[in-house]
């Protein structure tokens, strides 16, 4: 059985590092508008990020350097290019044509991507209990987007298309970090990810750009800034040490809290009214939350 209080701490990291992650979004869309593209944009993010990263990874050696082969480290690039290079990519590009709250319902159809790909190649069994949690908070999300699921238009489907893309390739890295994490630990295996994941954004960048790196506002470097400390390098680590103590399974489920957060945000920061509807959307996703939350795991 997992610790009560490890549990108890897995679902506080779990928490701050949706809410975290999810105020990506209002930076991206406040970024756009100074019209910065989405590789310049992404490159800021994780390159003002990667100096934390190599510093993390010189101190910080696997856990178990023993129990790790070539395959493992084989995956690990994998799963750093897939996770959170492919998956940011995508998300940036796809902002250019949602809103952030239509993204927000998209992107998080991965904890359902992350439950089948578990059972798919580990043969983890979903519980029913799981089942209801993520039937309570994915009715807690179409209520709060309802009015956003009926928007039209070529550019919001390949905006949607794209949103897809990221959430599958987000909910493979979770699933795969859920397998190596023990062997690297938590700290090591996401250093490493990113580290893996910057070089490739800078290959892109290096391909596609223009090189006009000084040219922008101020504003832009700022918001690149935020995303690389608040949304990028802090919650990486406590969504690591959450699926560490939780499982990936368990930690998808408060993925659905990102909606949330992102509604409040999106109000503060974007001008975007809170109606009735997404406030009753919000108390339901909670109540899925906290019934997952109360479940004691093997």
């Amino acid at each position: 059985m997992i610790k009560k209080s490890s549990a108890t701490i897995g679902i506080v990291f779990a928490i701050l590092g949706v809410v975290l992650f999810s105020a990506k979004a209002i930076m991206v869309k406040l970024a756009y508008q100074y019209h910065v593209d989405a590789v310049t944009l992404l490159f800021f993010r994780m390159v003002f990020a990667l100096p934390f990263y190599v510093a993390i990874a010189i101190w910080k050696k696997p856990l178990h350097s023993s129990a790790i082969n070539s395959k493992d480290y084989l995956w690990l690039i994998f799963f750093g290019f897939v996770g959170y290079y492919l998956a940011s990519l995508f998300d940036f590009e796809g902002l250019q044509y949602l809103k952030a709250g239509l993204e927000r319902i998209i992107l998080f159809i991965y904890p359902t991507m992350v439950v089948l790909l578990s059972w798919l190649f580990f043969k983890n069994k979903i519980s029913k209990k799981q089942t209801i949690a993520i039937l309570i908070t994915y009715l807690g999300i179409l209520i709060v987007f309802w009015n956003e699921i009926g928007v039209k238009g070529d550019d919001v489907y390949w905006g949607g298309f794209l949103i897809f893309l990221s959430a599958l390739t987000y909910a493979m890295y979770l699933v795969g970090s859920g397998w190596l994490i023990p062997k690297f630990g938590s700290v090591t295996f996401t250093a490493y990810a990113m580290i893996i994941s910057t070089v490739c954004v800078v290959v892109h960048y290096i391909f596609i750009a223009d090189f006009n790196l000084f040219e922008y506002p101020v504003e832009v470097y700022l918001l690149g800034l935020a995303m690389a400390i608040f949304s990028t390098l802090i919650p990486s680590f406590l969504v690591s040490e959450a699926i560490e103590r939780l499982g990936a399974s368990t930690f998808s489920i408060f993925g659905s809290l990102g909606p949330i957060s992102t509604i409040v945000l999106a109000y503060l920061f974007l001008d975007e009214a809170i109606t009735v509807i997404q406030m009753m959307g919000m108390l339901v996703v909670i109540f899925g939350v906290m019934l997952v939350s109360g479940k004691k795991r093997t």
